[in-house]
């Protein structure tokens, strides 16, 4: 006779799939089979026996979609597979450029057009068919585990069905239904609240919510549009969607031309057409048209540049406009010191937004567009977070010019201008407020020095309190002056703090030369002068003609370098964190040349290697005295083959005579 334990888990499970199967038919399939109220009594029934029950309630239960735990805070996560933005383009010229560049590289192909929707990027993990994290973009390389409240978002499978792989990464976007949205704002609206301002923004912020059942009440929806993994069912990225919406993502339909594919420009542009007149119709806000190399492996011969696939492009919609009044103009200075203006509107609906300022970028686009105050000015998306002012409608009489400040807004100090550049920048940089905080902001950040618990707001008291009033001060706090702070800093949080300043001294050179803010030195161009120079010091004491030949450093970056040096309290700064123990040159070991055996050489590298990874194998080169290339030319010396190298590259070394190796070949170069 079954036991009552065995009956509970028995019918734990079969309440489980029976439930996950309605959801996928309402949620997904939009093919309901039963009644709202017949759901939510079997729902019931699940909850009370895996109460009964706890040790057979599972983290991916049907009654996890109402919401679980609450969440103290995200935990930053380290992305499998990077989530690199898309290039935009704007008109029809660029998408028959990135063809053109496609086709140059491997001759005519397949591409796949999707909808491009204007939600929230999310990487969903699962294991053995289990979603067991769900990551928010972040920056790219990190991003925030909101796995509990992606768990309430009922077209995301809990558990994956059919024949799926042992692993698998499914990214998408998480957004809200136009009908949902206007839902939520009719209540809002009935009950006396603050609109929402967009369905966009309103997703990301609901999927930061500290308890899921807050994010579950938002009835949020997902589209997956892409696969990562070991073992996908093909190389078509379309093939490989269509087997994802059999495991039961909700995914771009076919039959709605939500998808498609082609192997022409001209039929990139009649998808783009298209959508571009029937969007308005649509259920979900989308901002263009996506298309991609629908061969994976092609997708990996083409690579990726530093921030974009050049196997994708993103074609953006032309920007809706609209007509307001510029009420002043501010400027914000910014942590390097450059004076922005912004435009105060009279407040306006731009594309489901009330916009109420625009982007000015500098005095001379100022000057361009003529303003004065009370002007009725033309004010248009175009694809910018803050929305930009591109022309003046109607002009009062007697309106008075916009006149670009002579002297920093916030400390009074003389502007200067630096040749070639179209921005002004207060040079008094340790002592002007906002110069200070935004410089240890940038500081402290995930790339530069990832000092935990030190935030925008956290400086900004810090820097009020005259605790710290420059980078180097960092190192002077103690537990005894951050408790003595009073609300908010408890002993976690203080802990928190000291940890990650004393973590960050083992950081290395090239993130501290990021970190310590020159002008124009960013990640990519710090790496590069770290690896070429050796040290800080070194650094400092460079001529402008031998910065120069470092790559990546031409003039503009040499000028940079030579004033940061050239200010007093840069060096003091410089050698206060030098003295308390802040890498200040290369490990020998880890990234200087090891050698010249490669010098002169430039490498293009294609593949997949067995000793090395994609980036490993660049370092190698690197380190020997080498360059890496994207494309073969005449100046290529070889092209360092690996595993599934495409055909096209194979080709064009041929032609050009330039000789490939493979793995064994190089390493038999470097260890010579």
């Amino acid at each position: 006779m079954i036991s009552e334990r065995d009956h509970a888990l028995q019918r734990i499970n079969a309440l489980s799939k029976e439930l996950e199967e309605h959801n996928h038919r309402y949620y997904v399939l939009a093919q309901p089979v039963i009644s709202d109220l017949e759901f939510d009594m079997r729902l019931k029934e699940l909850e009370h026996l895996e109460q009964q029950w706890p040790e057979f309630a599972s983290p991916n239960s049907p009654t996890q979609r109402v919401g679980g735990a609450i969440t103290k805070g995200f935990v930053a996560v380290v992305h499998r597979y990077p989530m690199l933005s898309l290039s935009n383009s704007y008109n029809e010229q660029e998408v028959a450029e990135f063809v053109a560049r496609v086709e140059k590289e491997i001759g005519r192909t397949q591409y796949v057009m999707e909808l491009k929707y204007d939600g929230v990027a999310i990487s969903l993990s699962y294991v053995d068919g289990q979603l067991v994290r769900g990551v928010t973009r972040g920056d790219g390389e990190k991003g925030d585990d909101i796995t509990n409240n992606v768990r309430t978002v009922r077209s995301i499978p809990l558990q994956l069905r059919g024949d799926h792989p042992k692993e698998l990464e499914a990214r998408g976007e998480i957004l809200f239904m136009r009908a949902q949205f206007e839902k939520l704002n009719a209540e809002r609206l009935k009950n006396g609240e603050e609109l929402y301002a967009n369905p966009r923004n309103t997703a990301a912020g609901s999927l930061k919510q500290q308890d899921p059942k807050d994010v579950a009440k938002r009835g949020l929806d997902n589209f997956v549009y892409t696969l990562q993994g070991p073992q996908l069912p093909s190389n078509s990225h379309f093939e490989n969607i269509m087997a994802a919406h059999a495991w039961g993502f909700k995914t771009p339909d076919p039959r709605r031309r939500f998808i498609e594919r082609t192997d022409s420009a001209e039929g990139i542009m009649a998808f783009i057409h298209y959508w571009d007149k029937a969007r308005h119709h649509l259920e979900m806000d989308i901002d263009g048209i996506v298309v991609k190399v629908d061969d994976l492996r092609i997708q990996e011969e083409l690579g990726m540049t530093a921030k974009s696939p050049r196997w994708a492009i993103a074609y953006k919609f032309q920007a809706e406009q609209a007509i307001t009044r510029l009420n002043e103009v501010t400027y914000q200075v910014g942590r390097t010191g450059a004076v922005t203006p912004v435009a105060n509107l009279e407040p306006v609906l731009l594309a489901g937004t009330t916009v109420k300022r625009a982007s000015l970028h500098n005095a001379d686009q100022i000057a361009k567009l003529d303003l004065h105050i009370g002007d009725r000015v033309k004010v248009e998306k175009g694809g910018e977070i803050i929305p930009k002012i591109v022309g003046v409608d109607q002009r009062e009489p007697d309106a008075a010019p916009v006149v670009f400040p002579h002297a920093c807004p916030e400390c009074g100090t003389d502007l200067v201008r630096y040749e070639g550049e179209a921005q002004h920048y207060c040079p008094n940089e340790h002592a002007c407020p906002p110069q200070i905080t935004g410089r240890i902001e940038h500081f402290v950040g995930r790339k530069m020095m990832a000092i935990d618990g030190l935030g925008g707001e956290t400086v900004a008291e810090l820097v009020q309190k005259k605790l710290i009033n420059n980078v180097a001060d960092l190192y002077d706090l103690t537990a005894d002056q951050l408790l003595g702070l009073g609300k908010g800093w408890g002993a976690k949080s203080v802990n928190q703090v000291i940890d990650g300043i004393e973590s960050s001294k083992r950081i290395p050179f090239e993130q501290v030369l990021f970190a310590i803010g020159i002008r124009h030195v960013g990640e990519t161009v710090a790496k590069k002068i770290a690896r070429s120079v050796g040290s800080m010091e070194r650094l400092a004491s460079m001529p402008k003609e031998e910065l120069i030949g470092v790559d990546e450093v031409g003039g503009v970056i040499a000028d940079s370098i030579i004033d940061f040096f050239g200010v007093e309290g840069n060096r003091s700064i410089v050698q206060r964190l030098k003295e308390k123990g802040l890498q200040m040159e290369v490990d020998a070991s880890a990234a200087q040349p090891v050698g010249d055996k490669l010098k002169g050489k430039t490498f293009v590298v294609s593949g997949v290697f067995q000793n090395f990874s994609r980036e490993g194998v660049k370092e190698a080169i690197e380190r020997n005295g080498g360059k890496v290339s994207g494309s073969i030319s005449s100046k290529t010396s070889y092209v360092l083959a690996g595993a599934d190298m495409g055909p096209a590259k194979r080709t064009k070394a041929e032609e050009l005579k330039v000789p490939v190796i493979d793995e064994d070949e190089f390493k038999r170069m470097i260890e010579a």
